[in-house]
């Protein structure tokens, strides 16, 4: 009996699909995988700086344990935390929210009347100019609103528009009580040469300006009671 394999139709050597062996050497490898792993759909799966950071974040707080056993050792975590948090709370009310600008905090046309994008350092700057050519007019106001600028970007005191000198030094003052009486008398210098047309001096500005560097170095009374409750 034929074989029904003598009957099939014979196939050409060249309609066979040609099977060539891959074995690439280490360096090509090598490329190949890079050369796939660079593909977009690859680079998008992997993970952010930010999720890397928030991952690690997270390990060491799931790391944190509740004292179980005997002595100190247990609650050395939970202390760390507590200090952490604290500081943080301290660091907040002293230099106000973490900002990428800090100028970008201030606000605009909120000084007295006037809409004045300025820094604190830059009205020191334009009053010790004023101070300088025997201009005590200007170099009281410019000092002034240096001060008031300078509580504004620590976020002690926020002044808006329709503030007044007087209204701005009377919570200032409840923020520094020691200097609150210094606050209310260069108000009044303010005033008078801002509104009155009284003539500045060089003694009314050397006033305003101690003041604006006393309470460059001085601590809010919020913060004070803040440390003796942490304290206590």
């Amino acid at each position: 009996m034929t074989s029904p394999l003598l009957w099939a139709p014979a196939v050409s050597g060249a309609a066979l699909p040609a099977v060539i062996p891959v074995d690439p050497d280490a360096q090509q490898a090598r490329e190949w995988v890079l050369n796939e792993l660079g593909k977009p759909d690859y680079q998008a799966a992997r993970p952010t700086w930010f999720d890397l950071v928030s991952k690690a974040i997270g390990d060491w707080f799931a790391s944190l344990r509740l004292p179980t056993g005997p002595g100190l050792d247990g609650f050395l975590p939970l202390v760390v935390v507590i200090v952490v948090v604290a500081l943080v709370v301290v660091a907040f009310l002293v230099f106000g929210r973490p900002r990428l600008n800090r100028r970008s905090g201030v606000p605009a046309g909120a000084l007295f009347g006037s809409d004045d994008q300025r820094s604190a350092a830059e009205l020191r700057a334009s009053a010790a100019r004023a101070a300088a050519a025997g201009d005590f007019t200007t170099a009281i106001e410019e000092a002034f609103r240096a001060l008031a600028r300078q509580l504004a970007e620590r976020t002690v005191v926020q002044t808006a528009p329709g503030t007044t000198a007087r209204d701005f030094a009377a919570r200032a003052g409840a923020s520094f009580p020691p200097a609150a009486a210094e606050l209310a008398a260069c108000a009044v210098l303010f005033d008078d040469v801002r509104y009155l047309e009284r003539p500045g001096t060089r003694e009314g500005f050397d006033r305003v300006a101690a003041l604006d560097r006393r309470l460059q170095t001085e601590r809010p009374a919020s913060l004070e009671r803040l440390e003796s409750t942490v304290v206590g």
